[in-house]
């Protein structure tokens, strides 16, 4: 699978979705902690503009804080674009664009699918997506502990897609759709609740 043209088509779908949501959706909470819908769809743009170089320079000036550094890059961005409409067409002018911070070109498709999630399983449910897309994030999140602890996190557990030929892992069973994995992997705890066997109790415990 060809990944920048994949992030294309979820970035594509995405903001199609993001241009039919009301009003009143851009300040519910998202599944991301601490940020609204709006805030999270701030943050998939300011990612998407930035380039290698420009993350290093930020990430500096923020002290090497990823988490200063994300925070001021949403706010630089909502302050730019006041409105949905303007965080929309922000993103939508990026659908195909290949800048990215540093990483593998997968966590910046697993960046698009999970934070698009966060937004929509927090309002009314999963998006369809293309499994085979959901199949690479998967597979990346499985072997990385970059940034969110993926692989610490699913240590000592079974995962396994009832939707797709997927399963990963050693240990008791965390059952249900991947994408639903998906996101427990990267620590939804929303998710667990789309999950069944003995390993989501295994998983809610951990952070």
């Amino acid at each position: 699978m060809e990944v920048w043209p994949a992030i294309a088509q979820e970035r594509a779908a995405l903001v199609d979705a993001l241009d039919a949501l009301p009003a009143d959706a851009w300040n519910q909470p998202s599944l991301c902690a601490g940020r609204t819908v709006r805030d999270t769809v701030a943050h998939m743009v300011a990612t998407a503009q930035l380039t290698r170089a420009a993350f290093v320079v930020n990430l500096a000036r923020h002290g090497f804080s990823f988490t200063r550094m994300s925070d001021a890059e949403i706010a630089r961005v909502e302050d730019d674009a006041r409105t949905p409409h303007d965080l929309v067409a922000r993103l939508r002018s990026r659908v195909s664009a290949r800048t990215a911070p540093p990483g593998p070109a997968r966590s910046w498709l697993g960046e698009t699918i999970v934070h698009g999630e966060d937004v929509f399983r927090a309002l009314d449910g999963y998006r369809d997506h293309p499994v085979e897309h959901v199949v690479a994030v998967a597979d990346f999140y499985r072997g990385s502990n970059l940034l969110i602890g993926a692989k610490r996190r699913i240590d000592g557990v079974t995962l396994r897609a009832t939707d797709a030929e997927w399963t990963s892992g050693s240990g008791p069973e965390v059952v249900g759709p991947i994408i639903a994995l998906v996101m427990a992997m990267t620590g939804r705890k929303a998710a667990l609740e789309d999950l069944t066997g003995d390993g989501v109790a295994v998983l809610h415990s951990r952070p």
